[in-house]
């Protein structure tokens, strides 16, 4: 079947999306046309309202529909404890845990001189201004367990000086439900030397 200018522009845009190729693309684009255009035309009018309305929090730089987040507004939330992330997934799987109530600061990538990607580019002068304000407590740097979400979280905490701040990093180890014989080396190495003291009953 011969591919017309528009179908094949469709495909091309579907292929930017991650983990899409040209296969997949096709497949997409011919089941949209083919079996659902409802969904073709709700897709298309949701995507160009979220690239019209949604931008960044001026505070913690994730995705929002307001100036300001609704998390960075919650009165109910711990401001003393900030969260430094990679990215909004990030923040929405701790979220979805619902085992921390401080607020967050996202980066929007790690730090990668090999990308042009410096500190400049990650609004570290602002998370470094921010935490010179003196409300932030503890900082908790959540960054990927990567060379580079390592070599980022480092420098962060460099960063800090005499600053009066507890700085904490995730723990990296073994996952819950987890056996031994199917972790991977790297994982085993951070559980070891992230271990902990356990209760001894008397």
């Amino acid at each position: 079947m011969a591919l017309t200018p528009k179908l094949q522009a469709l495909i091309e845009s579907l292929r930017r999306l991650p983990g899409v190729g040209p296969k997949t693309a096709q497949r997409m684009a011919l089941h949209l046309l083919e079996r659902d255009r409802d969904a073709a035309l709700m897709i298309s009018e949701s995507l160009a309202a979220a690239a019209r309305d949604i931008g960044e929090c001026q505070q913690c730089h994730s995705l929002s529909e307001t100036e300001v987040c609704d998390i960075c507004q919650h009165p109910g939330r711990d401001r003393s404890t900030l969260c430094v992330l990679e990215s909004p997934i990030d923040l929405m799987v701790i979220e979805q845990t619902g085992g921390f109530s401080g607020l967050y600061f996202v980066l929007g990538g790690h730090l990668s001189p090999i990308d042009g990607i410096g500190p400049e580019e990650l609004g570290i002068d602002q998370l470094l201004a921010r935490l010179d304000q003196g409300e932030v407590r503890e900082l908790v740097l959540a960054t990927n367990p990567t060379v580079e979400g390592e070599a980022t979280a480092h420098y962060i905490a460099e960063q800090l000086g005499d600053l009066d701040i507890k700085v904490s990093r995730i723990a990296h180890g073994v996952p819950v439900g987890g056996e031994l014989e199917f972790v991977d080396g790297g994982t085993l190495a951070h559980a070891l030397a992230g271990r902990r003291l356990m209760e001894r009953g008397q």
